[in-house]
């Protein structure tokens, strides 16, 4: 049986996208709070047991607000903009390298003036996010910070 890999050449084409990779919506509309975001699968390899995918949000948009058991591991390409991970708010710009821990809330949010695009590799086989209920959202809200970076979703 043959198991090698084959080589895999997918030139990008202009405006951070690549030739045969799917432009899809971010999620089912109405499943998850978001805005103005998109999503493209760049590599999903059983081998590696990993996803590369890349997210792009249009200038004022935002992921969801969330948590799972799986971790992330991101780097911003494209933009500057704020992400909350955990009890944090924090700036972020080009290259900037952000981990998301198992169970941690987690949303980033592109400046109102450009686009925000990263990079986030997962496992391929993860468990489906979690949205905060009202007494979580409250305890994030206690935290200034965190009150102001969602007061603008």
């Amino acid at each position: 049986m043959d198991t090698e890999q084959q080589p895999n050449f997918r030139p990008t084409t202009a405006d951070f996208r690549w030739e045969a990779v799917a432009h899809q919506p971010y999620k089912q509309d109405g499943s998850a709070p978001f805005k103005d975001i998109s999503r493209q699968v760049l590599f999903h390899e059983d081998n590696l047991a990993c996803e590369l995918r890349y997210f792009e949000m249009d200038a004022g948009g935002y992921s969801t607000l969330e948590r799972h058991e799986h971790a992330h591991a991101v780097m911003i390409l494209r933009g500057h903009g704020d992400c909350l991970v955990g009890d944090e708010v924090r700036s972020v710009k080009q290259f900037d390298l952000v981990t998301i821990p198992s169970w941690t809330w987690h949303q980033f949010r592109a400046t109102d003036a450009e686009p925000l695009g990263f990079l986030c590799m997962v496992n391929v086989v993860r468990d489906r996010p979690q949205l905060p209920d009202e007494a979580e959202l409250a305890r994030l809200k206690s935290t200034p910070a965190i009150a102001r970076f969602l007061g603008a979703g």
